[in-house]
């Protein structure tokens, strides 16, 4: 049952996709229908828990389009993790899109729906991907399949940004990523996916650290600086996408895809004693510095909160690359708090867009006595975003730290610590100033968003903290990767 299983997993979203379509000029029965299917699919996941819990790693072939090259699927400990991230949020992003595409008077909304479970079916693709030719397949889908959203708007500026978006996601894909998965099964005769990697003893330490590189930078979607320009670029999109982009999806999928290649295709041992290792280890480190510092002078809210993720994201490529059962650990819990946390921030932003239609944290002064619910979540994913308690946030970076120290890497618990100092430097204020700021002088009054937007931010925010309190689930998942 489990094998066929991850065949329905893969298939539920595009099935709601179609039933969206279908149902389009009805709009309560065609968000009921993208909720209901939300939640089939995140009880379709949930099925799998006790299987991998149990140890066992069910798969299913698909096909074999190509001798010795199979399109197959099956489950893993990061590979669950991650599937129960997205399908979970995608049914808290979808409550919120409802009161926000509705109270922004969007267009395109059947389009919208339609775009996004696609994008959350080449997402459960990729989550359960048994080789690296599936998931380039499913990661491809996802950065077509998430254009149409990125551009929805249809305006000069979203061409532009959407411009941007495939050209630096496909040039990176094909450019390095392909390179990367054929120049691995000229190596070694497989593609698949193994615990403790496939590469061991198939080449030389300068190719590992040179196809190392290659699978580093041609996973665009992890935004690692100088390839992360797309990820401001698609902040035109509406706000549950810029949700899709940062929590849901499509950073996930690219932090999630390094992961796995570093644990599946080389082993932690091969990493961990690469020279290529040692200098991802600091473009990592730059990009969390280089990033926060950016963040701290975007006037933009949503801009802010995008550099925020290239910067946060790099922790996950950090704890991959440190290569040790701490690191990894850590990078996979991150994955985890971190969506909850920046999925509030970006609910957040977009909940003040409807209710005001203000976009720039200068505008944002006295709002919080407005906005309390609001501007209160924002407060607390931000403190989950800087790694305080008593929020979820804490325990990824402390899991880095250990794994940082057990390297041998001192210097990087600095980094982590200047990184904490930096996002409270550009996150905190925002709401300070919202509920002690002065108020600018003027007559209009404003009110909390749409109920379904207030809806999905409470969810997320009680995530943030329940993960502080309980984050035995997340971390036993994470715990299996190194056994």
């Amino acid at each position: 049952m489990s094998d066929s299983m991850l065949f329905l997993i893969v298939l539920t979203p595009f099935i709601g996709a179609g039933l969206i379509v279908v149902t389009g000029n009805r709009p309560n029965l065609r968000e009921t229908v993208s909720v209901a299917t939300g939640l089939l699919l995140l009880a379709e996941v949930a099925s799998l828990v006790p299987d991998v819990l149990a140890g066992e790693t069910p798969g299913l072939l698909l096909a074999i389009p190509v001798p010795g090259v199979p399109l197959a699927l099956q489950v893993e400990p990061l590979g669950l993790l991650f599937a129960l991230i997205a399908s979970s949020l995608w049914i808290v992003t979808t409550i919120y899109a409802i009161g926000y595409m509705r109270g922004h008077h969007e267009i395109h909304q059947t389009r919208f729906y339609a775009f996004f479970a696609i994008a959350i079916g080449a997402t459960m693709g990729i989550a359960l991907a048994q080789n690296l030719f599936t998931l380039f397949l499913f990661y491809e889908l996802l950065t077509i399949s998430t254009y149409p959203l990125v551009t929805h708007a249809g305006t000069p500026e979203a061409r532009r940004g959407g411009r941007v978006y495939l050209g630096v996601l496909m040039g990176t894909s094909i450019g390095f990523l392909l390179l990367a998965v054929i120049w691995t099964w000229q190596l070694t005769g497989t593609t698949g996916f193994k615990a403790g990697g496939i590469l061991a003893g198939q080449a030389s330490p300068l190719v590992i650290g040179i196809l190392y590189g290659l699978f580093a930078f041609g996973i665009g979607k992890a935004a690692l600086m100088p390839f992360h320009r797309w990820l401001p670029a698609a902040m035109v999109a509406p706000t549950p996408v810029s949700a899709l982009l940062h929590a849901v999806a499509v950073v996930k999928a690219g932090v999630f895809a390094i992961l796995k290649v570093t644990v599946y295709i080389f082993g932690i041992d091969l990493v961990g004693g690469s020279t290529a290792s040692t200098a991802l280890l600091w473009v990592a480190a730059l990009t969390i510095i280089g990033a926060s510092l950016v963040a701290l002078y975007q006037d933009n809210l949503k801009r802010r909160l995008a550099y925020s993720t290239i910067s946060q994201l790099s922790y996950v490529v950090l704890g991959a690359v440190l290569a040790n059962a701490a690191s990894i650990s850590g990078a996979a819990v991150h994955i985890a708090t971190h969506a909850v946390g920046k999925i509030t921030l970006f609910f957040c932003a977009g909940a003040i867009l409807v209710a005001t239609h203000k976009t720039r944290v200068s505008e944002l002064d006295g709002l919080g006595r407005q906005m309390p619910l609001t501007m209160g979540a924002f407060l607390i994913a931000s403190l989950s975003i800087a790694g305080l308690p008593p929020t979820g946030g804490l325990w990824g970076k402390w899991y880095l730290a250990l794994g940082a120290l057990d390297a041998g890497y001192g210097i990087l618990v600095g980094v982590l610590m200047l990184s904490t100092l930096l996002n409270i430097a550009y996150l905190l204020p925002i709401p300070l100033r919202a509920f002690f700021g002065q108020s600018p002088k003027t007559t209009v009054q404003f009110s909390e968003a749409p109920l379904p937007c207030l809806v999905a931010i409470g969810i997320t925010t009680a995530a943030c903290v329940t993960l502080f309190f309980f984050p035995g689930p997340v971390y036993q998942l994470a715990s299996m990767l190194i056994p």
